[in-house]
């Protein structure tokens, strides 16, 4: 009876433990007369240890032969500091993540 068996396994598993959120406050920036993005993205730690993230950036808008998504590099980002991202346009979607939390994910203005 497999139907049987499936719902004993389904009972005896404890619950999905939730990653917590990432202790970040992100804020857009509006940069007036940039040549590039017109929006910075501002992560600040708001936790009292210091935090490595990395982020990875969906283009809202790539070019035929350019790449549709940026991968940033792994970056430090001291507990009180900010991390700022440039040169993003409306419509970006960026996801930042970290060890041990829950992705957070933001989609420029």
């Amino acid at each position: 009876m497999p139907a049987l068996k499936a719902a004993d396994t389904a009972a005896t598993q404890a619950p999905a433990i939730k990653a917590p959120s990432l202790p970040l406050t992100a804020t857009f920036d509006k940069v007036v007369g940039a040549e590039k993005g017109p929006y910075v993205l501002k992560l600040k730690n708001d936790s009292k240890a210091e935090l490595k993230v990395t982020a990875k950036i969906l283009l809202s808008v790539a070019f035929h032969m350019g790449s549709k998504h940026w991968d940033l590099p792994e970056h430090v980002i001291a507990s009180g500091q900010v991390w700022s991202i440039p040169d993003l346009s409306a419509g970006d979607k960026i996801t930042v993540t970290a060890e041990g939390f829950a992705p957070l994910e933001l989609v420029v203005p």
